[in-house]
């Protein structure tokens, strides 16, 4: 972890904008494990509408979607780059983001970089450090519900049932 102050990062208003503006998603680190956190959010988004664009040099396709390499091989604008990768990779993926003219470079939990969130933030991307996309859209679209899922429950006592 680098020494910056990440609630900076954290703001409340920004969080809202980029989700409620939101369309696709790259999510760079994205794992076809289905048991990674990383796998969980791009399933969760994608159920949500947004489109998510894999980026994983080691997979071909993952949640049914091409991988791209890095994020200068995406052919798609992109709205979000959410970051599953080591802190030590941030710079190089926040200059893929500017070049690509991302609109946000958002840094999932422990993603904390100084020099990467400097270099998205002073390009003028909406940066979002130390806070999971899913949680966060959960949160403030109204869907946080035990274990992530929307179960349609409105109570747990079984009707009719003694």
């Amino acid at each position: 972890m680098s020494d910056m102050d990440v609630a900076k990062y954290q703001d409340v208003a920004t969080i809202q904008r980029v989700i409620h503006t939101a369309k696709t998603v790259a999510i760079v680190g994205l794992s076809g494990n289905e048991l990674r956190a990383s796998n969980f959010v791009g399933y969760y988004l994608k159920r949500h509408g947004y489109r998510v664009v894999p980026v994983n040099p080691r997979e071909k396709t993952i949640l049914g979607e091409t991988s791209y390499p890095s994020l200068l091989d995406v052919p798609v604008p992109v709205d979000i780059v959410n970051v599953f990768r080591a802190p030590d990779a941030l710079p190089g993926i926040a200059r893929d983001a500017v070049t690509i003219k991302a609109g946000s470079l958002w840094c999932q939990f422990g993603v904390i970089n100084a020099e990467g969130t400097k270099i998205a933030a002073d390009d003028g991307l909406d940066v979002v450090v130390d806070r999971c996309l899913k949680i966060e859209h959960a949160r403030y679209r109204g869907r946080m519900h035990w274990l992530g899922f929307n179960t349609q429950r409105i109570t747990s006592v079984r009707s009719g049932l003694q």
